[in-house]
């Protein structure tokens, strides 16, 4: 089943322009049909329909349809399916209905209709078009042919007869071969933020991660029916992410404005009941809207907002009312009080989730975007400059307008996760406040996988932000809370050690509840390498093995980013670590050179290799060398600001945000040749070791000259001397790295 599709990488198809729908047909869906047990007498291609309702024209020329694949079974057509292009819907839409016309034609009259795109694989009954039966992406495709075979195989039809769901009959059944020990590393993927309606449209939120990566990860290191955790659960993209992939999911935060978010959004309901409650709450609020300074001053004394409730310092005023006008503050709570009325609890929630959606638009430190001029395509201050900043001239927006608006997203984004998050599989979801240094409610060993992204030191206070939302939606901050919370900083001036010890003991409690061989993805984009450090000590120290860190972009640059060049991040590392019975610390490399010499090389080597390189990539290549040759005990020391070496060793160009040579210069790294191999040698073969892999002589000379090319470029025999003095050969031509005399550094 894994050679079924032979070396093609899935994922990349979307990104391919030339993957068009001829491809699907060819190389996707033949090799599929072939499997099911389908012959090219079974298989018709391309068969002419003619409508039998519609004509065009004076002449009532009829109009043709043509299916790209009817299935024949016993001389009776069984089901059509009909291949698209990789970026097209085939969940619901336009598609779905095309193909249905296919499936009910007079000629074909099957119960049965399907759709392929190359990356993912839906079946529909023609009963029932509104959602499919069976829905799956193609790399994992594995786990649901038991499914598809009862569906779809030639066995699975009789002459004269209808197929039923609960058949067992299979003719192929796969078996799924998963070792969690032997996963490999993920390289960067590309980001695809916007084109997931239940992450993007549905509320604004301080950081996201980008969900096409976590999915990704997730595949990548799980099973369906595994348990994921993300004790930093934030907006919910792991949780969302995890029951979108058939697994079970627990997202934990201590902002309870972040769990009412994913569990209003995740909760099933039935469209048309909420429908009817937003047509009540609509036409109700519509009848009573405050507009003059007479309606609006009797609106601010029957009905309830966010009094007295202060705001962080730093803040252009005092407190939540003030970030409002009277009219917003009378209109908001005229529309809170109507939605309040409605019995049915997620009916309700659901309201109120675009209620919360509505209050990013509707306050004082609304703005419009320059970029995007556009009515509504603004931003709040909050979300844009991390701090309560009241707009130079605020936007009035109509409330009805952008409360429909936040209707029609919530249901796209609900009717997307619908097929995988119903009434049926919302309880394999937890989504809880709770602190990630205490999950004692979740038992010792029994979570498969945890990909978490945690707060980032002083970047962003979440609690303090959170107010004004928090305040609306009747939701309790208390004091504990803010000590549990993971930040340096904020208004309760939490000093660095407790951020180290929140994180440190959060780590500890995930050690505890990830079962052994089990993946633990740590997502951090924090400069200062003591953080670093911090984290791959507390991890060692709990008994994870350090597997590897992979570079990954997360879409767009942060405000601070644009503002600060120099010293802000975007981007992150993904750190990967195992939990493993007999863990292998990270070994003190002996490289013969000192760290400022270190520090040098590797800015100049990352350089060397990409014709310039960027802060991120700077940052990056330092951390993972510091993780794979154990100095960043070192860098922490000497070299938490990279600032100060950047601008004084290397240009910076503004335009291409790239540090190069400076003009006429010589890379300063004046060391012997035979170093700079060993550095990345040992660095390279280690990771290559963690992957469980022993690469040959070939693929260690491709590696390691791009690195190389800022000096003089070494002969292959020189690498050969230096790889036989520090490595080992396997076999013909494969290398490992010596296990020992690399205990001490310099």
């Amino acid at each position: 089943m894994k050679n079924l599709f032979g070396n093609l990488n899935l994922q990349t198809l979307k990104q391919n322009p030339d993957f068009k729908e001829d491809s699907v047909r060819e190389v996707i869906i033949l090799p599929i049909l072939k499997a099911l047990g389908y012959t090219e007498i079974n298989i018709v291609r391309s068969k002419t329909l003619q409508h039998p309702f519609l004509k065009i024209g004076s002449k009532k020329r009829p109009i043709n349809l043509v299916p790209d694949y009817v299935l024949k079974v016993e001389n009776n057509f069984a089901w059509v399916l009909d291949a698209k292009a990789p970026n097209q819907n085939i969940k619901e839409g336009d598609h779905i209905e095309q193909v249905y016309s296919y499936a009910t034609h007079p000629e074909i009259r099957s119960n049965y209709f399907a759709l392929c795109n190359g990356v993912e694989f839906s079946i529909f009954k023609t009963t029932a078009t509104n959602i499919p039966i069976l829905f799956f992406n193609l790399d994992e495709i594995e786990y649901h042919w038991e499914k598809l075979t009862q569906y779809l195989s030639p066995n699975s039809f009789q002459s004269g007869k209808n197929f039923s769901y609960e058949t067992t009959i299979a003719t192929v059944k796969y078996q799924v071969s998963f070792d969690y020990n032997t996963r490999p590393l993920l390289e960067e993927i590309p980001v695809k933020k916007q084109s997931a309606k239940r992450h993007f449209g549905v509320h604004g939120y301080f950081t996201k991660q980008s969900w096409n990566v976590v999915a990704e990860y997730i595949k990548n290191f799980s099973q369906p029916g595994d348990l994921i955790l993300d004790p930093f659960g934030g907006s919910g993209v792991t949780a969302i992410e995890a029951l979108m992939n058939n697994r079970k999911a627990i997202s934990t935060d201590i902002n309870p404005m972040a769990v009412f978010l994913v569990n209003s959004l995740i909760t099933p309901v039935d469209f048309d009941e909420l429908s009817a409650a937003f047509a009540r709450v609509k036409t109700e609020y519509e009848n009573k809207e405050p507009k003059t300074e007479a309606d609006i001053k009797k609106a601010l004394t029957k009905y309830p907002y966010p009094q007295g409730l202060q705001l962080p310092k730093g803040s252009d005023v005092e407190t939540v009312e003030q970030l409002f006008s009277d009219k917003q503050l009378a209109q908001l709570g005229l529309l809170k009080s109507i939605i309040k009325k409605e019995k049915n609890k997620n009916i309700r929630d659901s309201l109120m989730l675009m209620f919360s959606g509505l209050l990013t638009k509707v306050n004082l430190t609304y703005h419009n975007n320059p970029n995007r001029p556009a009515a509504g395509q603004g931003n709040a201050s909050i979300f844009a400059y991390y701090r309560y900043r009241i707009a130079p001239s605020p936007v009035d927006i109509d409330i009805l307008t952008y409360f429909e608006m936040r209707f029609k997203k919530i249901i796209a984004a609900k009717k997307e996760m619908e097929y995988f998050i119903n009434e049926k599989t919302i309880s394999y979801g937890s989504i809880l406040k709770k602190s990630a240094t205490d999950l004692s409610f979740i038992s010792k060993e029994s979570v498969d996988y945890i990909y978490t992204d945690p707060p980032y030191g002083k970047k962003i206070p979440y609690l303090d932000l959170s107010v004004m939302w928090n305040a609306w939606l009747d939701l309790e901050v208390t004091e504990a809370d803010y000590e549990q919370e993971a930040i340096e900083g904020g208004e309760h001036q939490k000093t660095k050690d407790e951020y180290n010890q929140l994180i440190a003991e959060s780590i500890k409690e995930m050690y505890r509840v990830l079962k052994f061989d089990r993946w633990l993805s740590f997502v951090f984009a924090h400069k200062d390498p003591e953080f670093w450090h911090l984290i791959i000590d507390t991890a060692e120290s709990c008994g994870f093995e350090y597997i590897g860190a992979v570079p990954q972009k997360n879409g767009q640059t942060s405000f601070k980013k644009r503002q600060n060049p120099f010293t802000v991040l975007s981007g992150q590392l993904i750190i990967n670590f195992r939990k493993v019975r007999s863990p292998k610390a990270i070994m003190k490399a002996n490289l013969g050179m000192d760290i400022a010499e270190i520090v040098i090389q590797t800015i100049e080597g990352i350089i060397a290799k990409n014709d310039g390189a960027t802060l991120e990539q700077i940052n990056d290549e330092l951390i993972i060398k510091g993780l794979e040759l154990g100095f960043l005990d070192l860098l922490k020391k000497e070299y938490s600001d990279l600032t100060p070496i950047l601008l004084g060793n290397f240009d910076y160009d503004e335009k291409t945000e790239l540090f190069t040579l400076k003009k006429d210069a010589k890379f300063k790294s004046h060391i012997d040749v035979k170093l700079r191999i060993k550095y990345y040698l040992i660095s390279y073969l280690r990771r290559m070791e963690r992957e469980r892999k022993n690469p040959g002589f070939d693929e260690i000379v491709l590696h390691l000259l791009p690195l190389l090319k800022n000096g003089t470029t070494p002969e292959n025999q020189t690498i050969l001397s230096v790889l036989e003095d520090i490595g080992e050969r396997i076999g013909e031509n494969s290398w490992k790295l010596k296990k020992e005399g690399q205990l001490s550094l310099f």
